[in-house]
């Protein structure tokens, strides 16, 4: 009796949205999306969400560097992961942010639970203050010189010289980050979570296997250590979500951040509600549920995810995770990645030079489900990826698609030359699946690569070559190449997870539809196949040179610009000039990308008393989902515009340099229609 589908809910740690992603953040995506799309191959229902991590000190600063809005600046940044993401063909199911009404209410509904049960109270603190920017500072936002070592310019917590963690009073001249003046200590009220309380049941949910052997042992550290009562507050200005009842009190990102799992959970049910497949988010977060929840995560955040996280779900009447999978660093060459070595790779920049295949593929081999961290170096990946994509996977396809096009019309033989050797093929699956399962994917690859030297050998032995200089032995030509054809279809089936592109063309190639896991045991025979195209190409080590040379370019400091007149002024204008121009506030109803240009988004906005179309030059800096509800600032008055997409019937204000693109926006309040003067 086959067993019933599981229904499973993972997510990935949330990237912050105030930086670009860069190859060691790749390391968990990749890891999660190949265990997300082994559960989906094995017929099992498992969701994917994510969401932008959109709080914080860092964005609300960045933000007021560039001279745009927290949400302006969030929502470049999103638009720009989910374009990375989606060219590793990292597929969510949901990708949302925790600037959202979603995780508004989630967090407060939280926060009044944990307050109903008196897990929450009031406490003064002394805290560094920057009198001169009018802020109280995070740790990490304090600078001064080790007070263990000596080594300068090191963070208010910890030292990156000698590892030591200490308060940042103790810190040898200090100074704030944001204004570069010496901090004073100020007393303030901040909301604390009583984290002790849960001792108890976090033993037990760690006991029961909820972890793997290093993370739980790491656990037991901490609780021998004492579990400290978590701050949960911040003060004013920060950009997140004002406490209830409080004028100048935000709850901490760290406590928004992971609600926003079920944040971006919530918002796929909303979006499922009236399809064929809807989703019920009790189904998946309610205490009874008998759903599997698993987090993807660093092992700089454990602690947040095994005991904070498991706690405040305690406590507010939600589940607790199924498992926790913690992952480790990313090296290059053995050693911490560096933009002076041109090592610190941005995703965007080893696509400029490389398949997102090759890194898919290196990675996992080099995965298992421990914390040890995983090495990425350059030579062996060349060596890698051209011996066992190139020289072994695709080399057998390579080998036998070309004699069963010439000698028999496209067609595979209606039998196997040796369904012994299938067998022992299709007898793996079960072994394979288990390393997938236990995120052991260096083994499964290793299982793979020696089911692929085992099929290279097979032709090698039968020389189908040789057989096809004698006509009358065409139909064991095509046995043999039939046998080596359903090899490499069972090895493509084993690397889906991994190379999904690549699966993509070779199931075109095979012509049977897409591969399923039950399909293992299941030959394809007397069936007609298409032509073969070279479904993945050598690593030139050249290109591996350029990637780096272009990473260490990038970081390098700009050269002192040369000697040049002075740039001149702009034409003073009266204001009856000004006035000319009629600016109104719009409201974007709809933002759809123009087919055939790179730069442009079609933008039709409402300014009150008309509805206009225009051909907007933001498409690299938005995604055009996030546009929508927006408010933007129209020139209403500019003549209409003739171009080859289309006529533009005005302009969207905007600010821009290199950092990038930034549209204007007005106040909250503003109605669509109404003047700017």
């Amino acid at each position: 009796m086959p067993t019933a589908p599981r229904k499973i809910l993972v997510t990935s740690a949330l990237p912050y949205a105030n930086n670009s992603i860069h190859m060691g953040h790749l390391v968990e995506y990749i890891q999660t999306d190949i265990w997300v799309r082994f559960q989906k191959l094995r017929g099992n229902h498992c969701l994917y969400v994510c969401a932008s991590d959109a709080h914080g000190t860092p964005i609300m600063l960045k933000a007021q560097e560039l001279g745009v809005t927290p949400e302006d600046l969030v929502a470049r940044f999103r638009s720009e992961h989910l374009r990375d993401f989606s060219r590793f063909h990292i597929e969510f199911d949901n990708y949302h942010s925790t600037h959202s009404e979603e995780n508004r209410v989630l967090v407060e509904g939280i926060y009044a639970r944990l307050r109903e049960r008196g897990l929450l109270a009031w406490r003064s603190i002394r805290q560094a203050y920057d009198a001169e920017a009018k802020m109280f500072l995070p740790d990490r936002f304090i600078r001064g010189s080790c007070p263990v070592c000596g080594t300068p310019d090191q963070y208010g917590d910890s030292c990156e010289s000698c590892g030591a963690t200490y308060a940042p009073t103790d810190l040898i001249d200090p100074r704030s980050a944001v204004t570069g003046t010496t901090p004073v200590q100020r007393d303030s009220e901040h909301l604390f979570f009583s984290l002790g309380r849960f001792e108890s049941s976090l033993r037990s949910w760690t006991a029961a296997g909820h972890l793997d052997p290093s993370v739980a042992r790491k656990l037991e550290e901490w609780f021998a250590a004492g579990l400290k009562d978590w701050d949960i507050s911040r003060d004013a200005p920060y950009f997140g979500f004002r406490i209830p009842g409080t004028t100048d009190k935000y709850f901490y990102v760290w406590l928004d951040a992971p609600v926003g799992y079920m944040a971006s959970f919530l918002d796929l049910c909303e979006r499922r509600k009236n399809s064929p497949e809807p989703v019920d988010f009790n189904d998946y977060w309610s205490e009874e549920s008998d759903a599997e929840l698993y987090h993807f995560i660093g092992k700089d955040i454990a602690y947040f995810h095994t005991l904070f996280w498991p706690a405040v779900l305690e406590g507010s009447g939600y589940r607790k995770p199924s498992g926790v999978f913690v992952h480790g660093f990313l090296t290059v060459n053995g050693q911490k990645m560096s933009k002076s070595r041109g090592t610190f790779i941005p995703a965007a920049t080893y696509l400029d030079h490389l398949q997102p295949e090759y890194l898919r593929y290196y990675y996992a081999c080099k995965l298992g489900p421990g914390t040890d961290d995983i090495d990425l170096n350059l030579d062996d990946f060349v060596a890698r990826v051209n011996a066992d994509l190139v020289g072994k996977f695709a080399n057998i396809a390579s080998r036998c698609a070309g004699f069963i096009s010439r000698l028999s019309g496209g067609r595979l033989a209606p039998a196997l030359g040796t369904p012994a050797l299938f067998q022992e093929f299709a007898a793996a699956a079960p072994l394979i699946a288990r390393h997938y399962e236990a995120r052991e994917y260096s083994r499964a690859l290793r299982e793979v690569m020696a089911l692929a030297d085992r099929a290279n050998q097979y032709i090698d032995e039968r020389k189908p070559w040789a057989l096809a200089k004698d006509p009358a032995r065409a139909a064991e030509v095509q046995a043999v190449c039939t046998d080596g054809i359903n090899l490499f279809r069972l090895l493509m089936l084993y690397l889906k997870p991994v190379l999904p592109a690549i699966a993509q063309r070779a199931e075109a190639f095979l012509g049977a539809g897409p591969l399923h896991w039950d399909q293992h045991d299941q030959p394809l025979l007397d069936h007609s196949i298409g032509s073969y195209e070279p479904l993945v190409t050598r690593v030139d080590p050249a290109a591996v040179a350029n990637l780096v040379a272009a990473t260490r370019a990038a970081a390098a400091p700009p050269a002192p610009a040369a000697a040049s007149a002075p740039e001149e002024k702009p034409v003073t204008i009266d204001i009856d000039t000004f006035l000319k121009a009629d600016l109104r506030v719009a409201t974007v109803l709809s933002a759809e990308a123009v087919e055939g240009a790179d730069s442009l988004l079609r933008v039709t906005v409402d300014i009150g008393s008309e509805q206009r179309v225009v051909l907007a030059g933001i498409r690299r800096a938005y995604d055009p989902a996030t546009l929508v509800g927006r408010q933007v600032i129209l020139v209403a008055n500019l003549k209409p515009r003739k171009m080859r997409f289309g006529t533009s019937e005005g302009m969207l204000l905007a600010a821009g340099d290199d950092a990038g693109i930034f549209l204007v926006t007005p106040d909250s309040g503003a109605k669509a229609g109404m003047r700017v003067r």
